[in-house]
């Protein structure tokens, strides 16, 4: 069951890097976020009501608080970085943000099997390809290589978080909504101070009302993934689920594949094989 909820969040949130990707092109980055990530909030608020969420209030609550101010300014580095320098660079370092939730299991005393330490290096090193990495070109300046190592050491520190934030479904439910709530509050005040400075907020054509289902889409995905992976944390070792958790690159590409008809480099079909190889290691393991 680890195994199959820790897949569920690499589809996930493949598919929402996918999507938000997209709305990208059309919509600054930071207004995609703020939206996407307010919609699943209101989703989330009326689950917390509806399940008496409320009454599992208590000190783990501030692991949510602590994820929520991380993942937006791990979001917006990683942004950062994907304008400064080349995606065939910056896509692969990014997965490198497993190995805090893993060094996290490990200190915490879990000590995978043979198999399962050779599914964790296989699959990592298929992600890493996946993202197809840029072996040669012009040198990547040294700010973009520091902002997308903060933003992977950000990832993976939500991740580690998340899977601390509640040990209920319900609570499960709270501290993803008080997740949303810090996300939705910093990325706004960043949208805020990024408008003064005199970015657009919106595409020239005002707000996309036609991409609301997508930007919904984005936003409830992502939530679900979040939570998907929580699960997958408390029935299994860390360990296994933080890096069958962190394919989602390879999800990403395969639906560029398959609805944008974008071919897959070589590297990237030979990362996507080994992920998979590293899977059937860890969920055998």
């Amino acid at each position: 069951m680890t195994a199959f909820f820790a897949l569920a969040t690499s589809l996930l949130w493949g598919l929402a890097d996918f999507g938000g990707g997209l709305l990208t092109r059309r919509t600054p980055a930071l207004t995609v976020v703020v939206v996407s990530q307010a919609i699943a909030t209101v989703v989330l608020g009326v689950i917390v009501v509806a399940t008496g969420g409320w009454s599992e209030a208590g000190p783990r609550l501030w692991f949510a608080v602590a994820a929520g101010l991380v993942g937006p300014v791990a979001l917006i580095c990683f942004y950062k970085a994907l304008a400064l320098g080349p995606m065939g660079v910056v896509s692969p370092l990014g997965t490198l943000g497993v190995a805090v939730p893993v060094g996290v299991g490990l200190f915490l005393g879990e000590r995978p099997g043979l198999v399962e330490f050779g599914g964790i290096g296989v699959a990592v090193l298929g992600v890493v390809l996946a993202g197809g990495p840029q072996l040669r070109g012009a040198p990547v300046q040294r700010q973009t290589i520091l902002l997308t190592l903060v933003a992977a050491f950000g990832f993976g520190t939500v991740f580690a978080l998340i899977a601390e934030a509640s040990t209920t479904v319900t609570g499960l439910f709270l501290a993803l909504f008080v997740q949303r709530v810090v996300n939705v509050a910093v990325g706004g005040a960043a949208l805020y101070a990024s408008v003064r400075k005199g970015v657009p907020a919106l595409p020239a054509g005002g707000f996309p009302w036609a991409s609301l289902p997508a930007l919904a889409f984005v936003g409830l995905a992502d939530v679900a993934a979040n939570g998907t992976y929580a699960i997958a944390a408390r029935l299994g070792p860390v360990t296994v689920a933080a890096v069958l958790a962190s394919l989602y690159p390879v999800v990403t590409a395969l639906a560029a594949r398959g609805f944008l008809s974008e071919r897959l480099r070589t590297i990237q079909a030979a990362g996507a094989g080994l992920a998979l190889v590293g899977t059937l290691l860890l969920a055998t393991g």
